[in-house]
């Protein structure tokens, strides 16, 4: 049987697919860019019909069907490994609830849990010419995913961009169970935010001084880190790799700007490597079909072996606040959940333990709430409930406005005076109280 043929005999419509989910199953979404279209309205006609269906993806770009209805958490549950604001919303609502893990530990997760998702359905790139459908930029955890799925669903979407790479960046026809040609709709896109603030382009220049000629980069998403993918772009730094958890736009600008070519890389020499990808169509149209890109699962690009093998790894994420223990929140504001512990431990450590290589923890000194006030992100400790995503122990440089401090194997009263030098002078009278009052502050500290 030619590929053809195997595709004509499993082609049905969406209405027909999704005829396989039954009440109390787990049924996986994809993620990011490959969450369900069609198959997500088509399984939303079936609501009434249904109770307790658990289906897990992570990053939506917008509301899923299943969701439209006010009563939709009496028939579904939104279980994301990974938080948008669309899910933060979910939260709110009683129809969503995330499953904290480390990143890199998704794979192994999927192949060895005991309630694996029973039906699997995503969007995928058309098939090519041997019969495999490509995941596009998320590689992610989907190859694993697959293997314990008693029903795979591929949404066939041409507008996906075919993200080539090493291993699990697609699934052959021999392994689905259906196809459906869906509606092609444009690929969710997730912007940077807006223009990068003073403050960014202050932290960002503290960061990019200190990135050598043949360094590997990893960014996280947000200002800070694409202002900093900003100034490289723009500086004399040359022969930089990329090997990321997440691709962003800042990459296709530096790539763009001849600043990228991985010839210093002790493995993967010459690729850009990523488990995902979200961003602009820029972005994607880039990764379509790029050689010199690389699709690889999550446990191989956030897998500290892999990231300490590369000389002057510089990975550069973000906080929302941290405390003068050294203790960094990116997950939370107190019991408000934001996003998701992801890969960024993984990369704080593995960058420490590569030859050379750092790793930045960036931030703002201070916010402004609602009602304008101003407020410190260094905190004498985190507040209630919020989650400790690295521990005292791991963080190396910390990054604000006011300067760049290096944390790594100090005690507690240097770390404490180290924290307090680059916070907003306005608070730093008041943390040095607070940490008098914690013991963690010598009194010959000025």
């Amino acid at each position: 049987m030619d590929f053809t043929q195997e595709y004509k005999q499993k082609l049905v419509t969406a209405d027909e697919a999704v005829k396989t989910v039954r009440s109390g199953d787990w049924v996986d979404y994809g993620w990011c860019t490959n969450t369900a279209e069609s198959l997500d309205k088509a399984l939303a006609k079936r609501t009434d019909e249904l109770t307790d269906v658990n289906v897990r993806g992570g990053i939506l770009f917008k509301l899923p069907a299943i969701f439209e209805r006010e009563d939709a958490g009496e028939h579904f549950t939104w279980n994301s490994w990974h938080m948008s604001g669309v899910e933060r919303h979910l939260i709110n609502r009683g129809c969503a609830y995330y499953a904290p893990i480390r990143y890199s530990e998704l794979p192994r997760y999927y192949r060895d849990s005991a309630t694996p998702s029973r039906v699997a359905m995503f969007q995928v790139a058309p098939m090519d010419a041997h019969g495999y459908f490509n995941f596009g930029p998320s590689a992610s955890h989907l190859g694993a995913m697959c293997e314990r799925a008693e029903v795979i669903i591929v949404e066939v979407n041409e507008n996906m961009p075919r993200c080539l790479g090493g291993t699990e960046c697609g699934i052959h026809i021999s392994d689905v169970t259906y196809i459906v040609e869906g509606e092609n709709p444009p690929i969710g896109e997730l912007g940077a935010g807006g223009p990068a603030t003073d403050v960014d382009k202050t932290v960002a220049k503290l960061i990019v001084d200190e990135i050598p000629n043949g360094a590997c980069l990893q960014l996280g998403i947000g200002g800070m880190p694409n202002a900093v993918g900003s100034l490289i772009a723009e500086s004399d730094l040359k022969d930089l790799g990329v090997h990321t958890e997440m691709y962003v736009d800042a990459f296709v600008d530096i790539a763009k700007a001849g600043k990228i070519n991985g010839s210093k890389k002790q493995i993967d020499r010459f690729r850009q490597t990523y488990a995902f990808g979200a961003g602009t169509k820029k972005m994607y149209d880039y990764m379509d079909d790029n050689p010199e890109l690389m699709s690889a699962p999550v446990d191989y690009t956030n897998d500290i072996r892999s990231i300490s093998a590369i000389d002057n790894f510089i990975s550069i994420n973000n906080a929302v606040d941290l405390d003068l223990f050294g203790q960094v929140n990116a997950e939370t504001a107190g019991i408000k959940h934001i996003s998701g512990a992801g890969g960024q431990l993984d990369f704080v450590l593995g960058a420490y333990l590569s030859n050379g290589g750092k790793s930045f923890i960036c931030c703002s000194s201070t916010f402004k709430t609602k009602d304008g006030q101003l407020k410190s992100r260094i905190l004498p400790t985190l507040n209630p409930g919020s989650v400790v995503t690295d521990t005292r122990a791991n963080i190396h440089y910390l990054v604000t406005e006011y300067g760049k401090v290096n944390l790594k194997g100090l005690s507690t009263w240097q770390k404490a005076e180290a924290i307090i030098s680059v916070a907003h002078p306005d608070f730093r009278d008041e943390l040095i109280k607070e940490a008098e009052k914690m013991h963690i502050w010598r009194r010959s500290n000025k």
